[in-house]
């Protein structure tokens, strides 16, 4: 069962990375990938499970789906409230105000303004949200398709990083801080230069590389021309809706889709409202139902597709079976549990990274006796790799794929042109925070063990 459930996945995995080549769109194959796998796992796991009878067996699938699927609906959901709200600021001309101000079009420049400007926007916000809000901006700023991709992928790289090092900046991190594994502070102060120099260190690789200016697009002039009043009005409604979610999520403790399709039902009476108003004088402005009729649904479509096909790994036990393997292999002790912590980033480029460090938090469980105790190295060097590692391929994060399915990004062109600046940048924060958390004694230690 094993082997096939691992094969149909990198053949599935083959067909998304050669969208491209074979002209079989993307969410397709992902959609595919995600229903076989867990189809051969119902005939196959009834094999193999000869001591549960047919229907306990399908009731077991039938509960762990139902679950998983409610794990994929939250992201598939915050993923389109987020979209919605980003789209409605965009129809309302809203980043303008932004763009406006941004008036450098020299490439070096404004590639630190946009990595620096996503990293600290990735903490406050998250990876994902962030990398939608980029996007949307990068359009307005820059004409030239491929050019605008190499900063997109930028954005990915710094969009990550800036959500490792925040409690709620990235989905693994906001694992490890509601399990109680890291602290808000501890996390903060230990992983914050990591992260940077894992977003510094490629922005200043490909900054050697980038000459003169970049064109700027055309201002639309067709359609309606929204006042700016109500251009700032969308613009602040709508990222004070992205910026409430965390604090909606702190304060009841409900799961960020809620506070996202808050913001968006706030936002969609607003403009209700404003389009009502500016009817009657002439004008159509859009709504929260004119954008959704344009909302990049094959996105979403993807996310779902591969989502489940990675729960359905971990039911089967095989990314557990993976975590064992790792912990079997390294050990427990410094620098064993770096390695791991290394490989499971590594991993999270191929495989979702939440239930990699689901795993490894199931692994080494907090308590009386516990391997890892509460702000051990062990998990804030997880945060930093399972949150960074996934910029080393482009549907390795949720930031990535989110990029991917707005820019038409091909899978084989990121791997070429940003996975080895990404690698570059993971491998140097890395060193800083291993070379930050040991004493000198204790780096004396690992020369004499590693020789």
């Amino acid at each position: 069962m094993v082997v096939a459930l691992v094969t149909i996945f990198v053949i599935g995995y083959f067909f998304i990375a050669m969208e491209h080549p074979f002209k079989i769109n993307k969410t397709a194959s992902a959609l595919m990938l995600g229903t076989l796998l867990w189809t051969v796992f119902v005939f196959c796991g009834s094999i193999v499970q000869p001591m549960m009878d047919a229907d306990a067996w399908h009731d077991f699938i039938s509960d762990h789906l139902i679950e998983n699927l409610g794990e994929t609906a939250e992201i598939v959901f915050f993923l389109l409230g987020a979209m919605t709200i980003v789209t409605l600021i965009e129809d309302y001309q809203g980043f303008r105000v932004i763009t406006d101000k941004i008036t450098t079009t020299n490439k070096k420049k404004l590639l630190w303004v946009v990595s620096i400007l996503t990293f600290f926007l990735s903490a406050l916000l998250d990876n994902m949200t962030t990398a939608i809000v980029m996007i949307a901006l990068l359009r307005k700023l820059i004409a030239d398709k491929k050019e605008r991709w190499l900063y997109a992928g930028m954005v990915i790289l710094a969009a990550n990083a800036g959500g490792a090092w925040s409690p709620i900046g990235d989905v693994t991190t906001i694992m490890l801080w509601i399990g109680g594994q890291v602290t808000t502070v501890n996390i903060i102060v230990k992983t914050i230069i990591a992260s940077m120099v894992c977003m510094v260190v490629p922005v200043i690789i490909l900054g050697f590389t980038l000459k003169g200016d970049i064109q700027r697009p055309q201002e639309n002039t067709s359609g309606v021309e929204v006042p700016v009043r109500l251009r700032k009005l969308i613009l602040f409604m709508g990222v004070g809706a992205l910026v409430f979610v965390p604090v909606f999520k702190t304060i009841t403790h409900l799961p960020p889709y809620l506070g996202m399709l808050f913001g968006l039902a706030i936002l969609w009476v607003t403009t209700e409202i404003i389009s009502r108003k500016y009817e009657k004088e002439g004008h159509k402005l859009p709504t929260a139902v004119s954008t959704l009729e344009h909302i990049d649904t094959p996105t979403i479509l993807f996310f779902l597709g591969i989502l489940m096909a990675v729960s359905c790994l971990k039911v089967a036990g095989i990314l557990g079976s993976l975590a064992g393997g790792l912990n079997n292999a390294f050990g427990t002790e410094a620098p064993g549990f770096f390695f791991i912590d290394l490989i499971i980033g590594v991993l999270s480029s191929i495989v979702d990274n939440v239930p990699l460090v689901a795993a490894a938090m199931g692994m080494y469980p907090l308590g009386d006796g516990a391997i890892f105790d509460v702000n051990h190295p062990f998990w804030e060097f997880l945060a930093y790799c399972a949150g960074t590692g996934g910029s080393l391929l482009i549907i390795g994060s949720a930031a990535g794929v989110a990029v991917m399915g707005m820019e038409k990004i091909d899978f084989i062109w990121y791997l070429k042109k940003i996975s080895w600046l990404a690698l570059a940048g993971y491998i140097a924060g890395a060193l800083v925070f291993m070379l930050m958390d040991v004493t000198l004694f204790e780096q004396v230690e690992w020369l004499r063990n590693l020789a």
